[in-house]
């Protein structure tokens, strides 16, 4: 239907309203601002951020921040390079962090939490993006974050090759964020760690975790409630559960790099190391085999055990929802035992015999945790 010259087409009023009445008040037109989403704020958080995510930056990387993808070489050493992907976030851990105002460490957890699952396979973690959204942003608070992420990525020796930003007014309490990671890493095909080798004798290899790292925060946050801790006095205790999760990926690199043959790796996430173990083993041979963790070869850090006595946790769930200080565990074969935690030591992490790879179904010695391939974990013994 044709319209008289000079009137607005029907789509820009809402029905029953005059151009006039659709209008807001005053001279200036409503504003992407007045709606809660602050543009400037954005593009003041990429100029701030700048610096540390060119610290990330690799050779391959064929440009920097602030296009629509970013454009990456494969590395030049791979002969027949697999791409290999990752995705996480922090969880509730975040929370406590906006609470207490600790948001410094937990970028490095959002790629600890990435990089570590990609490291399993052999490979080299390549790129990593990341994605904030916020009710309003705060441009202190997101600064802090995102240098974080770029720490953890330097750490990784993966580049920050991008991200996004997300002002989301109504749908986020104001102070509260979210965070998630995607981690791309590279491994030769011929490379790939997928368990093949796994048999009964392989030595369980602990590497220690700095925390609880990013897992458990439901329960964790359950029992400061029951118990009426005040964190804001308990400094000790907020840094122990806000330290930031251990990145194993320069010792893990270091290990391989030397020739030793790695079977199997784990990291130890939600679940603990009766969920996170059996995913060692491959589909067709998770019957066959078991996890025999010696609960003696490790003192229980101070964190897991407050937890465990201020919540009343008995030692199973302890065990299947923290990683009560053990963040990633690497089989290989007894002849390689030594030589792997003389590497591992030497690049800096506490690593201790943990355990052994045992047929499933054979007796469990001395205090022991069990962890069969197909079946639920049990606990022989008892664990001080």
């Amino acid at each position: 239907m044709n319209k008289p010259p000079g009137t607005t087409p029907a789509e820009s009023n809402p029905p029953g309203t005059s151009p006039s009445s659709a209008q807001p008040a005053g001279n200036k037109g409503l504003t992407y601002r007045d709606a809660g989403v602050d543009i400037d704020a954005g593009a003041e958080l990429i100029r701030r951020i700048a610096p540390a995510a060119e610290r990330t930056r690799r050779p391959e990387m064929l440009d920097g921040l602030g296009g629509f993808a970013a454009l990456t070489r494969v590395p030049a050493h791979f002969t027949e390079p697999v791409l290999v992907t990752g995705t996480d976030g922090v969880g509730t851990k975040l929370k406590l962090a906006i609470d207490h105002d600790h948001h410094d460490g937990v970028g490095q957890d959002l790629v600890a939490m990435c990089v570590n699952d990609v490291l399993v396979t052999g490979a080299e973690p390549l790129l990593f993006l990341d994605y904030f959204a916020t009710a309003a942003l705060d441009v202190e608070v997101a600064t802090r974050v995102i240098t974080g992420i770029a720490r953890g990525c330097e750490l990784a020796g993966c580049a920050l090759a991008g991200g996004e930003t997300a002002e989301m007014p109504g749908f986020y309490n104001r102070g509260d964020y979210d965070l998630a990671g995607f981690c791309v890493g590279v491994v030769e095909r011929s490379r790939i760690i997928r368990g093949a080798e796994l048999a009964a004798g392989d030595v369980l290899i602990a590497l220690a975790s700095s925390g609880p790292h990013s897992n458990g925060f439901s329960l964790i946050r359950r029992v400061l409630t029951d118990s009426g801790i005040d964190l804001a006095r308990e400094k000790e205790l907020l840094e122990q559960l806000l330290t930031p999760t251990r990145i194993y990926v320069a010792a893990v690199q270091r290990l391989l790099a030397a020739g030793i043959n790695v079977h199997a790796m784990c990291h130890v996430t939600g679940g603990g190391l009766p969920e996170n173990l059996p995913r060692m083993f491959p589909k067709d041979r998770a019957a066959e085999l078991a996890c025999h963790i010696d609960l003696d070869s490790w003192t229980l850090p101070d964190v897991f055990a407050w937890l465990r006595s201020a919540g009343g946790i008995h030692d199973l769930e302890l065990l299947r929802t923290f990683n009560c200080g053990v963040g990633f565990v690497i089989c290989l074969g007894a002849e390689d035992a030594d030589r792997a935690l003389t590497e591992l030591t030497e690049a800096g992490e506490h690593a201790w015999p943990l355990g052994t790879l045992a047929l499933a179904g054979t007796e469990v010695a001395g205090n022991g945790l069990e962890v069969p391939g197909d079946g639920p974990a049990r606990i022989h013994g008892k664990w001080a």
